[in-house]
């Protein structure tokens, strides 16, 4: 694990790369195409992940990727390594393309079925977050950087952050009804998961369809930040699975479950 946590500084860096890219991208009259899984993919989802994929060969030749992409077109490699990386290089592509900023680059080390390090870039709100599981999780914004935690509630109030699109179900609402929820916030992409990290909120439930791209890395920075993430009936949230589509979860910062 040390020697994987000695590149995170490089790991900021590609995926400040990528991010560059993808706010290129975001400046233009870009076209948006739709993928066979009725997904929206644009230009900037292609150039960041070959940035990032071009930055992870030379980080790690022997390493594989499993990247959104790239699987979207048939290219998944054989995971016959305890370590592999999980890449979205721009999750929340319908943000992009409502231009809220609310978008993001992932990066993500995966130990067997459990992430152990995590980027979150979003580069048009100029902030970034990352960390690892033993080391500590970190949140840069406008050029400032410092170390962050998950709250802990000194009393039954808490606060959630959801989908801003995948939010209003019964599941969901059925769940809440156990807590006090004296505040919702909404966002988009992986970006949920950060504000959990920083202690901004205090849970985010998804009760909605996700693939291991778009929770790895922010996972593995709430896990350093203290929180932890669990199925809907508190078992572990486990990564590798064949089709990487993952279940509904309860991502939570300094909560004890019911």
């Amino acid at each position: 694990m040390t020697e994987y946590f000695s590149m995170i500084p490089d790991l900021v860096k590609l995926a400040d790369q990528a991010g560059e890219a993808i706010m290129a991208v975001y400046r233009t009259d870009f076209e948006t195409k739709i993928k066979s899984d009725q997904s929206p993919v644009t230009e900037a989802d292609i150039v960041a992940e070959k940035i990032i994929l071009d930055g992870l060969s030379q980080l790690t030749p022997n390493l594989p990727v499993v990247a959104e992409e790239q699987v979207a077109d048939g290219k998944t490699p054989v995971l016959s390594s305890p370590y592999y990386w999980l890449v979205d290089p721009l999750d929340g592509t319908k943000e992009f393309v409502r231009r809220s900023g609310e978008f993001t680059v992932n990066i993500a080390l995966i130990r067997t079925k459990s992430p152990i390090l995590g980027v979150v870039c979003a580069p048009a709100l100029k902030t970034s977050y990352w960390g690892a599981v033993g080391h500590g999780a970190f949140c840069r914004e406008n050029g400032i950087s410092g170390s962050i935690a998950v709250n802990v509630p000194d009393d039954d109030d808490i606060r959630i952050i959801s989908s801003r699109h995948h939010g209003n179900n019964r599941e969901l609402q059925d769940f809440l009804a156990t807590f006090n929820v004296v505040q919702t916030i909404e966002a988009g992409s992986s970006l949920k998961f950060c504000v959990v990290a920083k202690g901004d909120a205090d849970l985010y439930p998804r009760f909605g369809p996700t693939c291991e791209w778009d929770t790895a890395a922010g996972h593995a920075i709430l896990d350093a930040a203290g929180g932890y993430v669990t199925n809907v009936d508190g078992s572990a949230f486990l990564y590798r699975k064949k089709d990487f589509r993952n279940s509904n979860f309860i991502a939570w910062g300094g909560l004890n479950p019911p």
